[in-house]
């Protein structure tokens, strides 16, 4: 009897991937993505990362939220703000094909943004201000077209506001004040934003005039 007992118990630890039953990690592609970025961050002062080991299931890891769909666990969010994390943003993170909430706001990255973040195609929440970010804003960040939320304030990204960003049609919040951005606000970004409730732009070296077809987003704040 025991045994018809123990039986449907480890069954349903497989059946259902509890990850309170096993540590088996199965899902790789999300493990080794995971483990990339970690190994790309040499200093983490507050020990935010210091349960991402073997010895848990990454979705028990901290800043991660999982989902379970097609008999796996897929990360849905990152988030690890303020966590004073320094170095490069990985272009591994983009592996996570299921990731749709990315918060790594105030911390320490330096790199300019991978081209490999528009493949987080899922993407709707990307908040990485209050960083050391510099380059130009890829014009690619045009292909995430499930973002809602864009959050780049408080870096030091320059060069001129792509108007590849015009195509974020479900776009609400488009936030990229206190950089050295410069040239003239697109009109392209103004063309197909109906969605868009809150834009700043404010402390940059942007140009004075405003476009035209402005005033069609009257839902701005």
């Amino acid at each position: 009897m025991p045994m018809l007992i123990l039986l449907p118990l480890l069954l349903l630890c497989y059946g259902v991937g509890n990850i309170h039953c096993s540590t088996v990690h199965d899902n790789s592609g999300d493990l080794k993505a995971l483990l990339d970025f970690r190994q790309g961050i040499p200093s983490d002062p507050y020990g935010a990362m210091s349960n991402w080991t073997m010895n848990s299931h990454f979705c028990r890891w901290n800043g991660i939220t999982c989902t379970w769909t097609r008999r796996q666990w897929r990360v849905l969010s990152l988030a690890l703000p303020d966590k004073n994390l320094a170095r490069k943003i990985s272009c591994s993170l983009c592996n996570l094909t299921f990731l749709v909430y990315l918060d790594l706001s105030s911390n320490n990255f330096v790199s300019p943004l991978p081209d490999a973040l528009t493949n987080c195609s899922n993407l709707n929440y990307l908040d990485l201000s209050s960083n050391l970010l510099v380059g130009t804003i890829p014009p690619k960040l045009g292909l995430l077209s499930h973002l809602n939320f864009l959050d780049l304030r408080s870096n030091h990204f320059e060069g001129s506001i792509p108007g590849e960003l015009g195509q974020l049609v479900n776009l609400r919040s488009l936030i990229l004040g206190e950089n050295s951005l410069s040239g003239e606000i697109p009109h392209a970004i103004f063309n197909n934003l109906s969605s868009l409730r809150y834009l700043y732009l404010y402390s940059n070296s942007l140009g004075k005039a405003l476009p035209s077809n402005i005033g069609e987003l009257s839902l701005i704040s």
